[in-house]
């Protein structure tokens, strides 16, 4: 596993949430976002070490924004949270030995050469209204999300969890369904799920009011290169429709997809024999 070893990684559940329908009559089809997760990701002492940086640099952590796709201006309407761009070349090279599994599950073909990577942390009302990270990567359609999430023991927060929404059918028109999967924010756990697809991150509650009890984690977003042409991906199936649904949230022409500060980082080469430490993830 790039020249380290680690506890291997687990595949967990995920749980299955329906909203209250707007229409108990409905008849659209309905299909789930592929998404796979493990846990013991980077191992115990990564992890640890991981935190107690995110909590070293309290002081360097600002307001995160969102790009609204309609203006292209960037404002801090519907999130509530504080973010910190870095790099990490374990954390990059754990990402590249990953991902051919990762793929497998998720069914995705598209060639995957850059990363952006924001550290995360969610306090008192700590919040992401719905989206989708079309503002952040040059293809919705091919490109990945990937929330590795970190926090002390006991955890000292609540809530924050992620809700991943399906998509529906209606009219020939695909949009984000009403019901969605709930994913809880456990320490030294990461999900991956198409970058096309409709989530949020619930509001959370910090009682202590401290910067080592927030929710932390590390939101990465994983594509082609902005030179490149685009990568072919999936021709059918629920990326296409995923990528329809998200049309309309994808950045005017021209605005920078850096909102948060982040630059493209490129993607190290994975090692095939890493694949040995990750059991095979299940798709939920």
């Amino acid at each position: 596993m790039s020249g380290y070893t680690m506890k291997p990684a687990m595949p967990t559940e995920i749980s299955t949430e329906v909203l209250p329908p707007s229409s108990p009559w409905s008849a659209s089809p309905v299909m789930p976002a592929p998404v796979c997760r493990f846990e013991n990701f980077l191992g115990a002492e990564r992890a640890a070490s991981l935190l107690a940086y995110a909590i070293s640099r309290e002081a360097d952590f600002y307001a995160g924004t969102v790009l609204d796709p309609l203006s292209g201006q960037v404002t801090r309407k519907g999130r509530s949270s504080l973010v910190l761009p870095v790099t990490s070349s374990v954390f990059g090279a754990h990402l590249a030995d990953s991902l051919p599994l990762v793929r497998e599950v998720l069914g995705h073909q598209a060639v995957l050469t850059q990363t952006l990577t924001v550290l995360t942390a969610h306090g008192e009302g700590g919040h992401y209204g719905l989206h989708t990270d079309a503002s952040r990567v040059r293809d919705v359609s091919t490109a990945l999300s990937a929330v590795y999430y970190l926090h002390g023991a006991p955890r000292g927060f609540e809530g924050g969890q992620l809700r991943l929404y399906d998509t529906t059918f209606h009219d020939g028109e695909a949009r984000p369904a009403e019901s969605c999967r709930t994913i809880e924010p456990e320490h030294d756990s990461i999900v991956f799920f198409p970058a096309s697809a409709f989530h949020e991150v619930v509001p959370s509650t910090c009682p202590s009011g401290r910067f080592a009890d927030y929710r932390f984690s590390l939101t990465t977003w994983i594509s082609g290169a902005e030179s490149e042409t685009a990568s072919p991906g999936p021709s059918s199936g629920i990326w296409q429709w995923m990528a329809r649904a998200a049309e309309h949230t994808r950045p005017v022409e021209g605005t920078p997809r850096n909102h948060d500060g982040a630059s493209p980082v490129a993607l190290p080469s994975g090692d095939p024999a890493a694949r040995l430490a990750f059991p095979r993830p299940r798709s939920v």
